[in-house]
C-alpha cells in the first residue's frame, strides 16, 4: 500500500481506537455477550471435530485470521479458505495461497458462489477427512467446523457446500439455509448441514468471532474497510477517503480507459451507445431508477468518473495534501455521478460515501488485496 494510502489507513484506525477509547469500556464494542459465549463454545468444540476450515477474507489474508485459532500450529486437521477471491482477483490470491502452503499449512482460494470453486473446497475437505480417519471403508461421519471472523462469508459458503454436496451425493429432501447478511455476526448459533455421503460428513456453521482486543490501527483500518466491523464507529465519509486513496495509488483505474469521453461517445450497460439504435437507447434509458447505483450504467459512470479525475489530476499523489484535494474533487464528481441532489447539502457526500463503499465491498470497482505479503 502506498504510504499516502497508508496515512488514510491510520486517520481511519485512530479515529476508531479514539472513539473506543472514550467509552472506558474493558473491552471493544463489537465483543458483545453473545460473542464472548459463542467463543467459548467454540473453543469446547474444537478438540471434537476432524477438521477444522478457518475462513478468511481474500483480500485481507492475515488481518481476517481467527484469533482462536492463532496458537494452533498448522496441522492436517485445518484448511486455510480463503474466500470472496471474486473480490480480490485470482492471481493475488494463488500467491497467498503458495505463500500459506509454504509455511506448511493447507490453503485454498474459494467463491462461495460459484460452483466448481465449491466442488473443489469440497474435494480438498473430503481428502483430508479421509487421509485423518486413515481408512479406506466409508462406514463412519465426519464433523467439519466453520470458523472465521465477521463478514467472511461462513454462511454463503456452508450453503453452497450443503446444496453442492447433497447434490453431487443424489441425495433427495429438502435443502436447509444458513441466513446470509451484508451485515458482520447475523449468524447466532452453531447450526449443521450435511456435505457428503459414504462418508457422512456434516459441516458446522458457527458464530463470528473477533478478538475483543483492539488491533493496530492499520488492521482496523482493513477490517472496517472491508465490512467486518460495522461503520458505526467511524464516519462512512472517512472509510471512503481511504478506500479512493488505495484506488488512486493503485493500476485499476488505469482498466477503465475505455470508459473515457475521449474514447467513446458513450456507454450504456457496457455498451457504446453507437451500437444502439435511437428507439432501444431510449428505451433502455426510460427503464433506469436514477437513484439506484447498482443499475450497470451508472456503475460504469462511476468508474469513468473515477479514471477521468484520476488521469487528469496534475498533482503529486505521494503528497498527504494533494491525494486529500484528489479526492474532495472526486467527491465533487461522483454526487453527479451517483445522482445524488446538491439540495442534500452536508448529507451529500455521506450518501456518495454508502454507494462508493458498497460498490467497492461488491466487487464492482475491482480487485484488492489490502494486505501484503510478509
Amino acid at each position: 500500500m502506498a504510504a499516502t494510502a497508508t496515512h488514510f489507513a491510520r486517520q481511519v484506525g485512530t479515529a476508531v481506537k479514539e472513539k473506543i477509547g472514550r467509552t472506558k469500556r474493558a473491552q471493544a464494542p463489537w465483543y458483545t455477550s453473545l460473542m464472548a459465549a459463542a467463543s467459548r463454545a467454540l473453543v469446547e468444540r474444537l478438540p471434537l471435530v476432524d477438521l477444522i476450515v478457518e475462513v478468511r477474507d481474500a483480500r485481507i489474508p492475515l488481518s481476517s485470521e481467527c484469533e482462536l485459532l492463532r496458537n494452533n500450529l498448522c496441522s492436517s486437521r485445518q484448511i486455510i479458505a480463503l474466500n470472496k477471491v471474486d473480490l480480490a482477483g485470482r492471481s493475488g490470491s494463488q500467491a497467498w495461497t503458495d505463500y500459506f502452503r509454504r509455511t506448511n499449512c493447507i490453503s485454498c482460494e474459494v467463491d462461495a458462489h460459484n460452483k466448481e470453486s465449491i466442488k473443489e473446497l469440497l474435494g480438498l475437505i473430503q481428502r483430508q477427512v479421509r487421509e485423518l480417519r486413515g481408512t479406506s471403508h466409508a462406514n463412519y461421519t465426519a464433523t467439519v467446523m466453520l470458523i472465521g471472523i465477521p463478514n467472511v462469508g461462513k454462511s454463503a459458503l456452508a450453503n453452497s457446500l450443503h446444496q453442492v454436496g447433497r447434490s453431487s451425493a443424489a441425495e433427495k429432501g429438502k435443502l436447509r439455509h444458513a441466513t446470509v447478511s451484508p451485515e458482520p455476526g447475523e449468524t447466532k448459533d452453531i447450526r449443521s448441514f450435511k456435505i457428503g455421503s459414504h462418508p457422512n460428513i456434516f459441516v458446522l456453521d458457527t458464530p463470528s468471532v473477533l478478538s475483543p482486543d483492539v488491533p493496530d490501527v492499520e488492521v482496523l483500518s482493513k477490517l472496517i474497510l472491508t465490512g467486518t466491523i460495522g461503520d458505526c464507529l467511524v464516519s462512512r465519509k472517512e472509510i471512503a477517503e481511504y478506500f479512493l486513496a488505495i484506488l488512486n495509488s493503485s493500476e485499476q483505474y488505469k482498466k477503465w480507459v475505455k470508459l473515457s469521453r475521449d474514447n467513446t461517445v458513450g456507454i450504456y450497460h457496457g455498451i457504446p451507445t453507437g451500437c444502439l439504435t435511437f428507439s432501444e437507447f431510449e428505451g433502455k434509458k426510460k427503464k433506469q431508477i436514477p437513484t439506484d447505483h447498482t443499475q450497470d450504467d451508472i456503475v460504469c459512470h462511476v468508474r469513468r468518473t473515477l479514471f477521468e479525475t484520476v488521469s487528469s489530476f496534475d498533482g503529486n499523489i505521494s503528497y498527504e495534501d494533494e491525494m486529500g484535494a484528489l479526492i474532495a474533487r472526486q467527491f465533487a464528481a461522483l454526487q453527479e455521478a451517483f445522482h445524488v441532489s446538491a439540495e442534500c447539502g452536508e448529507d451529500a457526500h455521506v450518501k456518495v460515501a454508502g454507494k462508493l463503499l458498497n460498490l467497492f465491498r461488491t466487487g464492482r470497482l475491482g480487485h484488492y488485496i489490502l494486505d501484503h505479503l510478509p
